[in-house]
């Protein structure tokens, strides 16, 4: 049997798990993803009438808080690769008719849209799933306007001894434990796992966020570095 790619077998987790992925989400991280993208968009000072962008965008919960946050002059797109995620996203879109929302299908390693266009880009829990973090950073650096500012909240290391070993612990047993019992996905969920474990540290995702072109990221972690926020700006040359 051939083995599959990364894109492959992250398309395969996300078209199986769309409709469990909300409530997974909450179980899995105790509610806090929720706390933590409020932060986030507090440190961000999104304004009416601006032009957001939201990558890997699945479901679409950090699209619709950037629409509400933008306003009816405003204008968003949420991206994603996954057809059934975006069906959510649609839904819930339509349910808040939120027409200043748009939700694309399409590739973050090769975003469909001209440079210079976003005064916010934006990318929740998505960065670990691409093949290349460093390409999606470039073209995230790409399409955001000079002074806009590239924003990535992600799963990240615990530094502190004991309880990263715990949480280590956590996302390789009792994760896709969860993923069994509440969504009938073990496998999937042992992918949330593997893609958590390989991914940046924040002092190391700093870096990429610097080779990508950004002069200034702002780093900050969350419930004792489980997650961390890095925010860039694209400064005018």
């Amino acid at each position: 049997m051939q083995k599959q790619t990364k894109e492959e077998r992250v398309h395969h987790v996300f078209e199986k798990i769309y409709q469990n992925y909300d409530s997974m989400n909450s179980i899995i991280s105790f509610q806090q993803h929720k706390l933590w993208r409020k932060d986030v968009m507090d440190r961000m000072h999104v304004e009416k009438g601006a032009k957001a962008l939201d990558v890997c965008c699945g479901t679409g919960d950090w699209a619709l808080t950037l629409a509400e946050a933008v306003g009816d002059e405003g204008e968003v797109v949420g991206l994603d690769f996954s057809k059934n995620m975006l069906s959510i996203a649609e839904e819930k879109r339509d349910a808040l008719n939120l027409s200043q929302l748009d939700l694309v299908h399409g590739d973050a390693m090769e975003l469909p849209f001209p440079d210079d266009a976003f005064d916010y880009v934006t990318i929740g829990f998505g960065l670990r799933n691409v093949r290349d973090y460093l390409t999606v950073l470039k073209e995230m650096y790409r399409v955001v306007k000079p002074n806009g500012k590239v924003v990535c909240l992600e799963t990240s290391q615990p530094e502190i001894i004991g309880f990263r070993q715990l949480y280590f612990f956590y996302f390789r047993f009792i994760m896709p434990l969860f993923g069994k019992l509440f969504a009938e996905s073990y496998d999937e969920y042992s992918w949330l796992n593997e893609s958590t474990k390989h991914f940046p540290d924040k002092d190391k995702l700093k870096e990429l966020f610097q080779e990508a072109g950004f002069s200034f990221v702002e780093v900050k972690s969350y419930t004792l570095g489980v997650a961390a926020m890095h925010m860039g700006t694209k400064q005018i040359r």
